[in-house]
């Protein structure tokens, strides 16, 4: 595909595939506020052997050229089992970066479209990526603050293009930094209510047992399923890519910022993830693990945490929802959080419909909106 000396081609070499992955690293170079990814993970991502979504996912990358260099890059990616589940058609893009040219930001959504198109869709939204474990949502406000690793981190004209090519905002998402003081009263009050009157406990981890804590990273990611699967365009996990997230990242895992809520049965009902942010280490890593990279990032996790705690996910059963149970996983993890040295708690990505968790913040003081992101999406079958 071609627009006078721009082009857009599919990326289908080793070698291009490095250059997609390391596009982002260079377009954002020594910018203030964007985390750059590990260029090994974003190459991983896209490589069936090792992505597990590629079960019931299909996908493409596509670089965009002017005058002979790269400007821009796009993934097409078509969840199946997502499609099923919302019963539509949709091709979706992710990992999408450009230089500020409509040209090129349209040359790689046609591209993405056109993809789409050939194999029976008739709808483009994202970005997305393959499931909800990757990063999606345009930032749309907040480009005055650094991002996390778990988020995207674009441009201010990235949404302009979207909207001046005839996309418009499908869902919407929030993020919030909330001050770590104490455990606030009221939440705590209820926390103890809540386990006397439906019986339940906090599994102790034992700090050295990986193996205890990948048993319950299991049953979490499984919780995960249950409780999001009617979040707008959730995936749900398969049994491969649990396990490959178990094995990945429960050795990082710090077990005094994991917390699982069991009932009489020890059956998982509510459980929470979060870390301290390594934001700041991925900077300093510029996309590359080696050669000092990894010591930032293992400095970050484990010698040398900063202040501010990422919070990764909070899931409850579906039939404990809006019976006081997610005040049990706030409550602990707060606790833990200020009495390990945390001051600043930043939540990823909710939805702007998602009442239950928005509702939790209330009970802390100085809760702010940090960063706004939306998916934008376009009917194909009217262009």
């Amino acid at each position: 595909m071609a627009d006078g000396n721009i082009s857009v081609v599919p990326v289908v070499s080793a070698r291009d595939l490095r250059r997609f992955a390391r596009f982002n690293v260079r377009l954002y170079r020594n910018h203030p506020y964007a985390v750059p990814d590990l260029i090994r993970d974003t190459v991983h991502s896209f490589m069936p052997s090792r992505n597990a979504a590629f079960e019931f996912c299909d996908a493409q990358t596509f670089l965009a050229y002017k005058d002979g260099k790269v400007v821009g890059r796009v993934a097409a990616i078509i969840n199946r089992k997502a499609n099923e589940a919302w019963k539509v058609r949709t091709v979706r893009f992710g990992w999408i970066d450009f230089i500020d040219d409509i040209r090129v930001s349209e040359a790689l959504l046609d591209a993405v479209a056109a993809w789409g198109m050939e194999r029976g869709m008739d709808r483009l939204e994202g970005p997305f990526g393959f499931t909800d474990f990757d990063p999606e949502g345009m930032l749309t406000e907040g480009f005055d603050r650094i991002g996390t690793m778990a988020t995207i981190y674009n441009y201010p004209y990235y949404p302009e293009h979207m909207r001046k090519l005839g996309l418009t905002p499908s869902a919407k998402w929030s993020e919030r930094h909330v001050p770590y003081n104490d455990v606030p009263d009221k939440m705590a009050r209820l926390s103890k209510v809540v386990m006397e009157r439906y019986n339940l406990h906090v599994a102790k981890l034992v700090h050295s047992k990986n193996t205890e804590a990948r048993i319950y990273a299991h049953k979490l990611f499984h919780l995960v399923n249950e409780s999001y699967a009617p979040l707008y365009g959730y995936s749900a996990f398969s049994d491969r890519q649990i396990d490959d997230f178990a094995k990945r990242y429960v050795p990082l895992l710090d077990k005094r910022l994991a917390v699982f809520v069991l009932d009489s049965n020890d059956e998982l009902v509510a459980g929470a993830l979060s870390m301290s942010s390594i934001a700041a280490a991925l900077q300093k890593a510029q996309g590359r693990l080696f050669p000092f990279g990894w010591w930032h990032i293992l400095k970050a996790l484990k010698w040398k945490p900063t202040q501010t705690l990422e919070m990764l996910f909070v899931a409850v059963k579906p039939e404990y929802q809006n019976k006081g149970v997610s005040a049990i996983p706030f409550s602990i993890l707060t606790k833990s959080a200020t009495d390990i040295g945390f001051t600043l708690g930043e939540t990823n990505p909710e939805l702007d419909d998602n009442i239950k968790i928005q509702s939790q913040w209330s009970y802390f003081k100085g809760v702010e909106i940090v960063r706004r992101r939306a998916v934008f999406s376009k009917d194909l079958r009217n262009d």
